[in-house]
């Protein structure tokens, strides 16, 4: 099993691509990082989003579940996103866990975190086993994965680690990856070494390149900032402002997103909360590059 890359320009994506790339742009879940401005930029989201929160060790795990259920009420399919690190103990964990379910919240996204240890969970397998054993609301379940690996943890331990979570996650969103051929090659790995996780593929949304690469560097994927540096074309066409979307970097995908062997399910953006941009993106790619 082998997926191809390569540039391909709208005109040239067969009618299965094009489908299950407008799939994937319709359905893209937005991510937003609880900050004090977001509520205001979320006016942008369109409307019933899917929608992520992020967990910033900055503000605490309460700012995420502030926000999640904020734009819970205004109507969206929210994800908050639960950090080890960041919860107590199984007392803290319940009470997050009960504040999901009261604001009808059915999906989490499960992470170790960037915060130092504070209680009783060292990692994101500890935190699935204890909401898996205390119960919960959620029907769906999301880890991270690391298609270019991590900057402090070794791959055989990610794979590892992330066999351990499959048992009770339902997918994987990848790290934020700029080069479509090292994300293919991953999907092979896994795959053939037992990973049957779906994917939901994390993309940047529109945002300055030099932001991008600032990003990249601190979350240890400089291999993909070279590769984006040197292939400015495969992250999107060039907008307003300078920012790039990742219209091309999907394009690209195209052939792996049409293999089931592949399975990516969803689309991930990563907006750094701009959203309006990432929102005027959406419309774009749906109103003209994806139109059969």
């Amino acid at each position: 099993m082998s997926w191809k890359f390569w540039k391909k320009k709208p005109a040239d994506l067969t009618d299965d691509q094009r489908a299950v790339l407008r799939r994937l742009v319709s359905s893209a879940k937005y991510e937003l990082i609880p900050l004090d401005s977001i509520l205001t930029k979320a006016d942008a989201l369109p409307e019933g989003a899917a929608v992520t929160v992020t967990a910033s060790p900055s503000h605490g795990i309460e700012a995420t579940f502030d926000l999640a259920e904020k734009l819970a009420a205004r109507g969206h399919d929210v994800t908050p996103h639960m950090s080890a690190h960041m919860i107590r103990d199984r007392a803290h964990l319940q009470e997050l866990l009960d504040r999901a379910q009261a604001a009808a919240m059915t999906k989490a996204f499960v992470v170790g975190g960037d915060a130092r240890d504070k209680g009783q969970f060292h990692d994101g397998v500890d935190l699935l086993r204890a909401i898996a054993e205390l119960g919960h609301p959620f029907t769906e379940i999301g880890v991270p994965s690391y298609p270019e690996g991590h900057p402090d943890i070794p791959d055989n331990v990610l794979l590892a680690v992330l066999k351990d979570k499959q048992a009770i996650a339902t997918s994987m969103t990848t790290q934020m990856c700029f080069n479509p051929g090292a994300l293919s090659s991953w999907l092979v790995r896994m795959r053939a070494a037992g990973i049957t996780l779906p994917v939901h593929l994390g993309v940047p949304g529109v945002a300055e390149l030099t932001k991008l690469m600032a990003i990249s560097a601190r979350i240890g994927v400089a291999d993909s900032a070279r590769y984006l540096k040197k292939n400015r074309s495969m992250v999107g066409h060039l907008m307003r402002g300078g920012s790039f979307g990742p219209d091309a970097f999907l394009e690209a995908l195209a052939p792996t997103l049409v293999d089931r062997d592949a399975d990516v399910h969803a689309l991930h953006v990563f907006t750094f909360n701009q959203v309006a941009n990432t929102a005027d993106w959406q419309r774009r790619m749906l109103n003209g590059e994806l139109t059969a």
